[in-house]
């Protein structure tokens, strides 16, 4: 049996012009979105998850849930998870983190953090200091992409298997960049490799219509608040013998099978279909 809620959303923050990088401001918004006291006190703090209740719950799920019509399938399976985990995704548009973080059981989300890429997330003060603020992000970097100094006052300790470590949850999207056309790619190994090192379960959870409701390029969501779905899977762990590869192209075909159950429920017979490179 699956729980089903229908609302509406829209997503976070629109494409802006590039703001110039001001040293002053930059240091004043690392010092509104860390506060004064080490890096790692973002993850754990309960100040900190306070402030991104506020932001998440009264800001960003009003307003993502406002322009679109969301359905969130699959919640019951999450209950019994605590401590660590990974959540990974099918990665399409802007919307997804916004879409996943308002889908969660607030317990879940409440020290949920966030991989982001470092080149785009990370690049400049204002986009870096609502990157944190909004999902409690860390920063990836992408292979094949300039590697960004980290701001001074990021630990780079901080990585996807420390917070694991210290029994944060993790989401990350293993295509590594959004879908031009909602087809999804093949998973990189690496939130496999990163689960199995770590002794902790992935939740697999698939993201239906957010490509056509705000696609790749786009600096706005499509008006007429268009149909969206998040369908979340059971926790899932690597078979014995099962190597980060074989485990991540399970995990692919899971969500796979996910869109493939709850595409035309949500989305409606006449929608656009979302296809999967083979």
């Amino acid at each position: 049996m699956t729980v089903s809620e229908r609302d509406d959303e829209r997503e976070e923050a629109p494409s802006a012009p590039e703001a110039p990088s001001h040293p002053r401001l930059s240091r004043v918004a690392d010092r509104v979105s860390t506060t004064a006291v080490d890096i790692n006190d973002r993850f754990s703090s309960g100040l900190h998850a306070s402030a991104r209740f506020v932001a998440q719950r009264w800001v960003m799920k009003p307003t993502v849930w406002s322009i679109t019509n969301v359905t969130v399938l699959g919640r019951e399976k999450l209950k019994g998870l605590e401590g660590g985990f990974v959540l990974i995704a099918n990665h399409s548009s802007h919307l997804d983190a916004p879409l996943i973080v308002g889908a969660l059981p607030r317990k879940l989300s409440r020290y949920l953090a966030t991989g982001a890429a470092a080149d785009y997330f990370f690049d400049v003060w204002w986009r870096r200091g609502l990157t944190r603020l909004f999902f409690n992000a860390f920063p990836i970097q992408r292979s094949g992409k300039a590697k960004k100094k980290r701001s001074s006052r990021e630990d780079p300790s901080v990585s996807a298997a420390s917070l694991l470590q210290r029994g944060f949850p993790v989401l990350v999207f293993p295509e590594g960049t959004r879908s031009k056309d909602g087809t999804m790619a093949r998973f990189k190994p690496g939130a496999a490799r990163l689960a199995a090192a770590c002794d902790v379960p992935i939740v697999p959870l698939a993201l239906i219509g957010a490509n056509i409701a705000h696609p790749r390029g786009s600096h706005w969501p499509r008006p007429g608040r268009l149909p969206v779905g998040v369908a979340f899977g059971e926790p899932m762990r690597p078979m014995v013998g099962e190597n980060p590869v074989a485990f991540s192209e399970r995990l692919r075909d899971e969500i796979l099978r996910l869109k493939s159950q709850y595409s035309a429920d949500i989305l409606g017979e006449s929608a656009p279909s979302e296809g999967a490179h083979p």
